[in-house]
């Protein structure tokens, strides 16, 4: 009987999910500020004067900046007052316990409260806090941190427009260095045509779950929801590497290393293909592997994502546009399979 299958399916998905539990908790706080989607576009557009070596950009949809600095001198980067805020170098990355800096970048809002230790004008203490020649952190200087847009984007915010220039400033030996910036206003995009576009695919995929089983309509239709529902899957790993990219890593080597700080949304997107798999070779259970793999995708991949719908920056290396199609694919085969997969189990059991 199917009971006996959807048993065994039942423990095997409840292990999976236990262990997919365990591995994402610590990595939670890996760019856990970082935006889902924001309608503020930061871009670096000069190092002045330039430095060979030395690079800064902006990552994680503009929540950081990151600066690499593969010279063999150490490089500055000074705090809101002046004051020497890390240092990074042949020697690793180090942080000034005596900058305010220290302890308003530790969140993207700059909410958390200053040390008695913190003075900006006092001899700075230096605390190894990374090996390499590299750093990322939030500077509220290439940030918009209010609640509300700026005056000029509230009289009209349907037009792009530049909300300020701004300057970090580094500092290599004596030698000043700026890093000069833009921050923008892009206008959202009308989210309305993609959750249309949602709808109709999850309504098309769920419909198959009316073929009956035990045909070879039934049988095409179980092995095209499960060739979508692995699409879906593919998407959301495709999904996951651009955030990865976008929040700094470089190269191949770079998304594997970082891969733990998206590790639910990845392993989310790859038991769908497996489940897509086993459903295209018609294995026992198949449509309980399609409906719990397709709720995984939709809640953990698409509705994790939803902003990207109605922001204009999405937080990936590629445009936003192509961002909005990933999650509207993610949306639809998931929801989709659901639907069908509870549409034959429904049918099986009377």
């Amino acid at each position: 009987m199917i009971l006996v299958p959807l048993r065994r399916a039942a423990v095997v998905v409840t292990a999976a999910l236990a262990a997919l539990l365990a591995l994402a908790a610590p990595a939670a706080a890996h760019g856990a500020d970082a935006p889902d989607g924001t309608d503020y576009r930061a871009e670096v557009i000069a190092l002045a004067p330039a430095r060979p070596g030395l690079t800064v950009r902006v990552v994680e949809a503009g929540a950081r900046l990151e600066l690499v600095n593969r010279t063999a001198r150490d490089v500055e980067v000074l705090g809101y007052s002046g004051e020497p805020y890390l240092r990074v170098g042949p020697g690793g990355v180090y942080e000034n316990r005596r900058s305010p800096a220290t302890y308003l970048n530790q969140t993207i809002a700059g909410d958390t409260n200053l040390s008695p230790e913190a003075d900006p004008a006092a001899t700075p203490v230096w605390r190894r806090v990374a090996k390499g020649q590299s750093v990322r952190w939030h500077d509220q200087r290439a940030l918009w941190l209010e609640s509300s847009p700026p005056a000029q984007v509230t009289a009209d915010p349907g037009r792009p427009q530049r909300v300020r220039d701004w300057v970090v400033p580094l500092r290599d030996g004596d030698q000043a260095i700026e890093v000069r910036g833009t921050l923008d206003w892009v206008p959202p995009p009308d989210a309305y045509p993609w959750w249309v576009a949602a709808t109709l695919g999850f309504l098309a995929v769920a419909a198959a779950g009316l073929a009956p089983a035990g045909t070879a309509t039934g049988v095409r239709a179980l092995r095209g929801v499960g060739a979508l529902l692995a699409l879906g899957g593919l998407a959301t790993v495709a999904f996951t590497v651009g955030r990865e990219l976008d929040a700094g890593a470089d190269g191949l080597g770079g998304v594997l290393g970082l891969l733990n700080g998206q590790v639910w949304m990845l392993l989310t997107g790859l038991g769908a293909i497996a489940a897509g798999g086993y459903a295209l070779a018609r294995r026992e259970a198949a449509d309980f592997a399609l409906a719990l793999a397709g709720a995984c995708l939709t809640i953990f991949a698409g509705f994790a994502n939803i902003a990207v719908l109605s922001r204009s920056v999405a937080p990936v290396v590629w445009p936003a546009t192509a961002a909005r199609v990933l999650v509207v694919l993610i949306l639809a085969t998931g929801a989709g399979a659901l639907g069908a997969g509870v549409l034959r189990l429904h049918a099986a059991s009377r």
